[in-house]
């Protein structure tokens, strides 16, 4: 199926690996033009060399989400250098090496960190990428987490920031329906990429049981509705959240 998403350009934060490289190459793979932005530039430059390789275009550069003057520059030079900007997926955060901890022990400062790259980062992004995207009829999608409809324990700090971009999500959605931009939110379970693998040794039998999919998530499982969410078959939704967790969860 065409998904209209030849010679689009779009951002992805956070795309120097995991669920973030996942998405760059489907995108690259689906005829999109990606800017391919992480904290960690040779990271970044990696994912865009898989891209190129694979004959797609794709242009590598850094960004700290947490600071606007950072993800302004990642807007312009996406613009200069791929000449539009049709969609942002942000998926840059803070998750992996978060300790799991009863909340009274977390400190302000880690509180702090995790909402300025969880929740403060995809909003200067997309305030960053909103001139460009109004022009574009342009996507915003924001990646949250399946956790904060669990209410996952031991983590309070991760879920809160990821609770937060969906209430993000369903206001830029209002503010922004009346220039074509649509807004949704992926909210992924438990999913095997090389940071959860590191997280636990049954990664890959943790919370199975629970599902209605009786198998582990993998990055290719939530690279379907970012793209159709960033095409052109999904431009009568937004403000939506889906989850993505095999069925352990329905709402």
């Amino acid at each position: 199926m065409d998904l209209g998403l030849t010679d689009k350009v779009v951002i992805v934060t956070g795309a120097g690996a995991g669920l973030g490289r996942a998405f760059s190459l489907a995108f690259a793979k689906a005829g999109a033009r990606v800017a391919v932005a992480d904290l960690n530039l040779e990271a970044a430059q990696e994912t865009a060399g898989l891209i190129a390789s694979a004959g797609g275009v794709a242009h590598a550069l850094r960004v700290d989400v947490s600071n606007e003057g950072s993800t302004k520059a990642m807007a312009d030079e996406t613009q200069g250098a791929l000449g539009a900007i049709d969609a942002l997926v942000n998926n840059a955060g803070i998750y992996a090496t978060l300790k799991r901890q009863p909340f009274f022990e977390i400190t302000v400062e880690e509180w702090d960190r995790v909402m300025a790259v969880n929740l403060r980062g995809p909003f200067l992004c997309a305030k960053a990428a909103h001139p460009y995207l109004r022009l574009r009829r342009g996507k915003i999608v924001n990646v949250s987490s399946a956790t904060v409809m669990s209410g996952s324990p031991l983590w309070m700090h991760y879920v809160a920031s990821k609770g937060g971009v969906i209430a993000m999500t369903r206001v830029m959605a209002r503010e922004l329906g009346p220039e074509n931009i649509n807004v949704n939110a992926l909210a992924p379970g438990f999913t095997l990429t090389d940071a959860s693998l590191g997280m636990m040794e049954n990664a890959a039998s943790y919370g199975v049981e629970r599902g209605a999919i009786k198998r582990a998530a993998t990055p290719q499982d939530m690279v379907g509705a970012a793209l159709w969410l960033c095409s052109p078959l999904s431009e009568f939704m937004t403000g939506q959240t889906l989850i993505i967790d095999g069925g352990r969860q329905f709402l």
